[in-house]
């Protein structure tokens, strides 16, 4: 009976050494290859390579920002009659987009004192009503100033000045 044992035992041990190899191996091949693919495509000189040098000598942009006249219009009453005087700067992507602006002044403030003319001051008063008109003011100064013109870039808006009386 001590000879039966020994020999089921034996086979066991045999397997699982002959498993524990079989994943060493694979283990191994794979920690190898992942690091062979890694080296390769960081020190790859083709395309990629040469597009990847050329992003790192881009200089960063310089913002640009248009600071704009201050806007003071009467609110809609909420329920008595009150007025907003606000300070706007407004950073775009480029000069080109500054002086688009600069030129079409007139338009762009007519814009932005409709929509400041349209508002509650209780809409106005939160972080969340300063933020939507953000957005709303960037909608407006992205629309063309011209039929078939293409949209200007704006990228914010900030309040340097919000007074509600």
């Amino acid at each position: 009976m001590a000879q039966e044992e020994a020999k089921e035992v034996q086979p066991k041990k045999s397997k699982k050494i002959l498993i524990l190899a079989l994943v060493g191996v694979v283990l191994v091949a794979a920690l190898g290859g992942g690091g062979a693919y890694w080296y390769l495509s960081q020190h790859k000189d083709g395309e990629h390579g040469e597009k990847h040098k050329e992003e790192e000598k881009k200089p960063a942009k310089e913002p640009v920002f248009v600071t704009l006249e201050t806007f003071t219009v009467n609110l809609q009453p909420d329920p008595d009659d009150q007025y907003l005087q606000v300070d706007i700067s407004v950073q775009v992507e480029d000069q080109a987009v500054a002086d688009l602006i600069k030129l079409h002044m007139p338009s762009v403030r007519n814009r932005i004192l409709m929509l400041l003319s349209s508002k509650k001051s209780s809409e106005l008063i939160s972080v969340e009503g300063k933020q939507a008109l953000t957005k709303d003011i960037i909608a407006q100064l992205s629309k063309p100033f011209t039929a078939g013109g293409k949209p200007q870039v704006v990228h914010d808006v900030f309040f340097t000045s919000f007074v509600i009386q």
